[in-house]
């Protein structure tokens, strides 16, 4: 009997550990981050586990016959989001994870933690356009069968339904393959950085 088609539902609290495990998965540039994380949990609480806390109509999860294979997470109004977070989700995240040195053994939880302690948002010059902001993953398993169009699709839908006029994301310069994804799907260059690039789509 064939393996039934990857679908995508909208997110369970249940689905949270393995949606932090894909996190992880696909945390370096696309590929597996596990070896440069002693504390496998901080990715997912820098860039996954506030989205479905905050706004869990917001998260839509890619499934197969092995469970949980990718998820696309988002907030509407990133100044909110942002203001929230520093209300009710770095706290205790502060008082979990003290500042530390580098150790200089290779790994990058130390860069995490202090991501926690000193959350530089997002550019402000964007929110009136693009108010709106997004991550999403997808384990190799279920990659190249337009599950990302997908899912970005769905979000959109959802955003478009609250009004939203557009959303961004930010994308490491490494991650030539996601670039070139969203690059075909609609997104645009608003900025290059350092660490990679903002592309911004318009929801009008």
């Amino acid at each position: 009997m064939p393996a039934a088609r990857p679908l995508i539902r909208p997110f369970h609290p249940s689905d949270l550990p393995a949606l932090y495990r894909i996190c992880l998965l696909t945390g370096d540039a696309g590929s597996d981050a596990t070896a440069l994380y002693r504390d496998e949990d901080l990715l997912g609480h820098v860039y996954l586990g506030p989205y479905p806390t905050a706004d869990p109509t917001l998260t839509f999860v890619v499934v197969d016959e092995l469970g949980p294979a990718g998820y696309i997470v988002a907030t509407a109004d990133t100044a909110g989001f942002e203001h929230w977070l520093e209300r009710a989700w770095w706290p205790p995240l502060r008082a979990r994870y003290p500042l530390r040195e580098d150790p200089h053994d290779g790994t990058e939880d130390h860069v995490l933690v202090a991501r926690i302690h000193d959350s530089s948002g997002g550019d402000p010059a964007l929110f009136d356009r693009f108010p709106a902001h997004m991550h999403i993953d997808l384990l190799p398993r279920v990659q190249g069968q337009g599950l990302g169009r997908r899912l970005v699709e769905t979000l959109a839908t959802a955003l478009r339904a609250r009004g939203v006029p557009g959303l961004y994301l930010g994308v490491d310069s490494r991650n030539e393959g996601a670039i070139a994804f969203y690059d075909r799907i609609g997104f645009v260059e608003a900025a290059r950085h350092e660490w990679g690039r903002t592309l911004t789509l318009d929801l009008a």
